[in-house]
């Protein structure tokens, strides 16, 4: 080994932390690995030999409780898990302690595992708070509430941000105004081995030693209504009103955990990530007018609290009258129109769906965990079949195909022969398909039936006697034939 690069390692290691995980279920500690599309969690023994596939993360406070809510809000059964925190450097001691912990509890050992377990709403603590703080109004006269010169650029890199791109997409304007972004970006965070792509809405935000970060907004499956927000417990009408309009309906007293007073808020919901927003009732600002109709008092003051109001006589911009529910949202902060609830619903859907999938008609830039390189991609996006080798299957061995973006229906299309038979260099062999069929399909192949251990690439037989021997031995296949 260099030692260039050997002078790399402790540093990596010193700079990040480890996620281990207890599965109630099993009651094992393992070390996390990612998340499959699917939701599941990925994970491997906690042991010197798999260590370079430990999930890495940073150590930052801000970027840890970014990441982890976002992980967390991606897992299928996030409550059959516990997750702790280690330093890289100590993962493989600390997995053995707490796994003794575990199989031995005590009083003593609950609180070692409760001090080292990471928990959401801790994360959401300082996620609510940069929530909070993001939606404020920061100036008058959209004055700039940051410079350029403060944004920790190193850091920003790590989220595959410069200020190049960030003024190519025309958001660092709104971002040093202290707003966040209107639309998702797509960000790669890298932490040194871990590499996790994303949409995200982005805001700068401040820390206690004054650096300027990038907080990031990740998509979650639904808004945390089981969860105090900033001390307040969500009633089910809340709930109910949270879920249906996007707005909680009411103004509540916000606790602010730093000085214990008490801040009046309205609440909603960002309809984009599904995030929880507050905005101090101070920062409400009610219009005399709204499309032709003058507002009375009464009319201000019900939207100044936070309630629908229903108007009469409204004129659209095509000079039509009409009538409709306005309410004021913390997350816009403006008086918005409510449809009805199969309309809000059907939107809702839509921009989750549209946004998890990056857009409904981009081609995916990344194709089973495989990015394509430039020139393929140009290829792909354009409808043409590509060539793709370095494919990696369910059991972790390699393959490799022909992928087409059809342009119709959004999907790409996989095949093991080149669909347009065109002469390839390189072809990939038929013994992949049973190898795939096998390792990721839940299929059975004949010959190899009985074989416990993964196929290999283009295998399609026992490879050596003990494999022999666990296919002479006749057992009950659960899987289908190809």
């Amino acid at each position: 080994m260099s030692e260039t690069n050997s002078s790399k390692i402790p540093e990596l290691e010193e700079l990040s932390d480890i996620l281990l995980v207890l599965d109630k279920k099993k009651m094992k500690i393992q070390a996390v690995t990612g998340i499959d599309e699917k939701g599941r969690l990925k994970t491997v023994e906690p042991n010197k030999r798999n260590q370079n596939q430990f999930m890495r993360v940073d150590k930052s406070g801000d970027l840890f409780s970014n990441f982890f809510s976002n992980f967390f809000s991606q897992l299928k059964n996030p409550s059959q898990f516990s997750f702790f925190k280690v330093p890289a450097v100590e993962a493989q001691e600390k997995a053995k302690e707490i796994q003794k912990y575990v199989d031995h509890p005590t009083d003593e050992s609950k609180a070692a595992l409760e001090s080292a377990e990471v928990k959401l709403n801790d994360t959401e603590t300082t996620k609510n708070k940069i929530d909070m703080e993001a939606k404020e109004p920061n100036t008058e006269n959209n004055d700039y509430r940051f410079k350029p010169e403060q944004i920790d650029w190193d850091t920003m890199s790590n989220l595959g941000l410069n200020k190049e791109r960030l003024e190519k997409l025309n958001i660092l304007d709104s971002l040093l105004k202290g707003y966040k972004t209107n639309d998702l970006i797509s960000i790669s965070i890298n932490f040194e081995g871990a590499i996790t792509k994303l949409d995200a809405r982005l805001s700068l935000q401040q820390n206690e030693e004054g650096k300027v970060m990038m907080a990031i907004h990740g998509i979650r499956k639904e808004p945390q209504l089981n969860f105090p927000f900033f001390g307040h417990q969500f009633t089910e009408e809340d709930k109910k009103n949270l879920l249906t309009t996007g707005n909680m309906g009411r103004v509540v007293e916000l606790k602010n955990f730093k000085t214990g007073e008490p801040i009046p808020s309205i609440i909603s919901v960002d309809r984009l990530t599904n995030e929880l927003i507050a905005l101090k009732t101070q920062y409400i600002k009610i219009p005399d007018e709204l499309k032709g109709v003058k507002l009375d008092d009464q009319q201000k003051q019900t939207l100044q609290d936070g309630k629908p109001l229903h108007i009469e006589g409204m004129i659209s911009k095509k000079g039509e009258p009409f009538n409709a529910t306005v309410q004021f949202n913390a997350d816009k902060r403006y008086v918005e129109f409510l449809f009805d609830k199969t309309q809000h619903q059907r939107q809702s859907e839509k921009n989750i769906q549209s946004q998890s999938q990056n857009t409904n008609t981009a081609a995916p830039k990344i194709f089973r965990g495989k990015e394509l390189e430039a020139d393929q991609y140009n290829k792909f996006k354009a409808g043409e079949t590509i060539y793709v080798s370095g494919l990696t299957d369910s059991k972790g061995k390699e393959y490799q195909g022909y992928i087409t973006f059809n342009k119709e229906t959004s999907k790409t299309e996989f095949s093991f022969n080149n669909p347009n038979q065109l002469k390839e260099k390189v072809q990939p062999s038929e013994d992949h398909k049973t190898q795939t069929a096998v390792n990721s399909d839940g299929k059975t192949n004949e010959a190899t039936k009985n074989i416990k251990e993964p196929l290999q690439p283009k295998q399609k037989e026992p490879a050596n006697k003990q494999q022999e021997d666990q296919q002479n031995k006749p057992t009950r296949s659960k899987g289908r034939r190809v």
